[in-house]
C-alpha cells in the first residue's frame, strides 16, 4: 500500500471485514442467502469520525469522516442508501489531498444492489463501481474502474456465494451475533471493489473496554484484526473495535500502513436505532 491510498479507504475496508460465517452458509437461492434482518440501524443515522496520523512521533489530526444512512427508493423498490464521506484538513492538504465519497444501495433486507466510490487522492481521481444481479441462483457482479481520463476497465464475476462491497458488508455485518465466538475465530467472505472480486479474512480477538481519546467515554467492544498477505506471509494491517451492543458501531481503528501509523476515533453519533448499552460511562 502506498500513500496514494486514503486513510478512509483503509478504515472502511477494515470495518467491512466484520462479516461472519452467517453470510457464507449454503442456501437454495443466492438472493435469499444474501439477505439478513437489520437490527442495528435506522433511517437518519449519522456517525462522525476524526482521522489521525503519526507524524514524527506526534499524532496529528488529518481529517474527518462521516457516514449517513437513509431509507429511499432504488429502481422502484424501497432501499437503504448509505454515504461515507471523508475530507482532509487544510493542514493535511498541504501534504496530500483526500476527498472520498462512497455510496451504496441495498434492499431493506440488506441485499447489495449498487456501489460507487469516487476518490480524489493526491492528484489522482478514481471511480469504482459495482452493479449486482442474482440470476439463476447465482450472485453476479459487473464492475467498472476508471482513473482520471483513462479508458475505463470493466470486469465481472459470478459465484454461488454472495459478494459485497465495502458499504453493504459494513451495514450487514453490524447485525451479526458474535455469541460463542472464541479468540482466533477466522472469518472469510467475497468482496467486490470495482476492479476485483476476492476473498478476504479477519480474526476475532475477543472483548476489551476502550476509552475515546481526550474524553471519559468508555465502551465495551468486540476487537478484530484484518490480515493481508505480503510475500506469502500474513501481516496485521488494522485492529478495530466495535461496540458490544445492538448498534455495533465502529468506535476505533488502529492502522499499520507502509508509510506510518494512523487512527480513527468516533466523535459523534446521531439517530441511533438502539440504546447505547455498551457505553460504560
Amino acid at each position: 500500500m502506498t500513500l496514494k491510498r486514503s486513510l478512509l479507504q483503509r478504515s472502511l475496508l477494515v470495518c467491512t471485514l466484520l462479516a461472519s460465517t452467517l453470510f457464507l452458509t449454503h442456501a437454495p437461492e443466492v438472493q435469499a442467502q444474501c439477505s439478513a434482518p437489520n437490527s442495528a440501524f435506522k433511517s437518519g443515522e449519522t456517525l462522525i469520525y476524526d482521522l489521525y496520523f503519526n507524524w514524527k512521533f506526534v499524532w496529528v489530526k488529518v481529517g474527518t469522516a462521516s457516514m449517513n444512512t437513509t431509507q429511499t427508493i432504488y429502481h422502484g423498490k424501497p432501499a437503504w442508501r448509505s454515504y461515507l464521506i471523508t475530507r482532509g484538513s487544510k493542514k493535511a492538504d498541504k501534504l496530500f489531498v483526500m476527498r472520498d465519497t462512497l455510496m451504496a444501495y441495498t434492499s431493506l433486507d440488506l441485499v447489495p444492489q449498487y456501489y460507487v466510490k469516487k476518490a480524489l487522492e493526491g492528484g489522482t481521481y478514481r471511480r469504482n463501481e459495482v452493479w449486482y444481479s442474482y440470476p439463476n441462483g447465482q450472485c453476479s457482479v459487473k464492475m467498472r474502474y476508471q482513473k482520471n481520463t483513462q479508458p475505463a476497465i470493466k470486469s465481472s464475476h459470478t459465484s454461488k456465494y454472495c459478494s459485497y462491497d465495502m458499504i453493504s458488508m459494513l451495514q450487514k455485518a453490524r447485525s451479526f451475533d458474535a455469541t460463542g465466538w472464541k479468540k482466533g475465530h477466522r472469518i472469510n467472505f467475497l468482496m467486490a471493489d470495482g476492479r476485483h472480486c476476492e476473498w478476504k479474512s479477519i480474526v476475532y480477538k475477543g472483548k476489551k473496554n476502550f476509552t475515546i481519546e481526550n474524553t471519559t467515554t468508555t465502551y465495551r467492544c468486540l476487537v478484530f484484526s484484518f490480515l493481508e498477505k505480503e510475500n506469502g506471509k500474513e501481516k496485521e494491517i488494522v485492529t478495530f473495535y466495535i461496540t458490544d451492543d445492538k448498534n455495533h458501531i465502529p468506535v476505533r481503528l488502529d492502522m499499520n500502513l507502509n508509510f506510518g501509523t494512523a487512527k480513527a476515533f468516533l466523535t459523534g453519533a446521531r439517530g441511533l436505532r438502539n440504546p447505547q448499552t455498551a457505553k460504560i460511562k
